[in-house]
């Protein structure tokens, strides 16, 4: 594919006012491009602010639409004329009542309803879908049973269901159906980034919902004070997220699937790195929570995690290879301690913890 680097087209990313979208416009923003930004509600300025506030510290402009995923071409509008378009709105929810209408659905028709209007929208050369390590694997020890005892670009995830990490099997059904409509079709190619737990500092002070936050305020409020467990996961700071983003968009050479792990860890490796500037402060986790204890009372505690989730998960190290993204699109990862330290102190300016 022509390089993107030097077009005077807008670029479109949707869900623009979630965690890892804000990063993505703030960067395209910078570098002077003129972004589409589809959102739920425009005039909602508690959800845009900050974006706006972005753009009117950038070179490039910012134009807001908005866009329902669930309802068919409502992407066209703010699609028209882009060449680049970042597919993001996905819901990062673990803990749902109805996981086909709360997960499946919005990410799989939501991908499909994006796709659809790039393959109406002529001016289309490149799509970057923002997928998950968990579209490759469900948990910890699936990375270590792959063919080469570790997770890379091959490998999907066959151990989810609607009943056992819908999340995961969600984002599995939506990459899956990313690529089955990109090759379909020779207009534009596919590019997905496939990153870990997403950590680092929040652009918009109402995103303090997500996962990974709800993971470091119990690190700093004393819910794990007694122990943080080894749940080995993958993780990513925001900041390098959105520049992998970046250069899968306009790197002519991108192609295929990027996992975006920087760090292989677990939740106790990340509250260690937090000890030197916090634990005189704050009740963090000073040992490891042993696996017998969590086997025992963990269901009882936490409705998400069963038996069968810690026994893949606590104490098993999780394994991945991020050679592609580093080699193919140059992305050096920051140190996890300087990601959990501004992560824990931007919870603390915004008086989270």
């Amino acid at each position: 594919m022509e390089s993107l680097e030097k077009n005077t087209k807008p670029v479109l990313v949707t869900g623009a006012n979630g965690y890892v979208a804000s990063w993505i416009v703030k960067r395209l923003l910078e570098a002077g491009h003129t972004v589409h930004a589809t959102v739920r509600n425009p005039n909602n300025k508690e959800k845009v602010s900050h974006l706006e506030a972005i753009a009117e510290a950038s070179e490039g402009t910012l134009k807001l639409f908005a866009a329902d995923l669930l309802k068919e071409g409502a992407f066209t509008e703010a699609m028209t004329g882009c060449e680049l378009v970042y597919h993001t709105a996905s819901p990062f929810i673990v803990s749902v009542k109805d996981p086909q209408k709360d997960l499946i659905e919005p990410a799989e028709q939501g991908t499909a309803n994006v796709l659809k209007s790039a393959l109406a929208t002529p001016s289309v050369k490149r799509v970057v879908v923002t997928s998950s390590v968990v579209a490759m694997c469900t948990d910890a020890i699936d990375t270590q049973k792959t063919p080469r005892g570790i997770l890379d670009e091959s490998c999907w995830n066959t151990t989810a269901s609607p009943e056992y990490q819908p999340y995961s099997y969600s984002k599995m059904l939506a990459e899956k159906k990313a690529w089955e409509i990109a090759k379909s079709q020779n207009q534009w190619d596919l590019v997905t980034v496939n990153p870990g737990l997403v950590l680092g500092p929040f652009l918009n002070a109402t995103q303090t919902t997500s996962e990974s936050i709800n993971i470091l305020k119990q690190m700093g409020d004393g819910t794990l004070k007694n122990g943080a467990p080894r749940y080995g996961f993958t993780a990513v700071d925001v900041r390098d997220l959105a520049e992998a983003h970046y250069q899968a968009g306009f790197n002519p050479k991108a192609n295929g699937r990027y996992i975006a792990s920087a760090h292989d860890t677990n939740l106790f490796e990340m509250a260690k790195c937090l000890h030197e500037d916090y634990a005189d402060k704050y009740p963090l986790p000073k040992k490891a929570a042993p696996k017998w204890l969590l086997m025992l009372i963990g269901p009882l505690v936490d409705k998400t995690l069963s038996r069968r989730t810690i026994k893949n998960n606590f104490d098993i190290e999780f394994k991945s290879d991020n050679s592609k993204i580093k080699s193919e699109l140059g992305i050096q990862f920051r140190p996890l301690k300087e990601t959990m330290v501004d992560s824990f102190q931007d919870l603390i300016d915004h008086g989270l913890v």
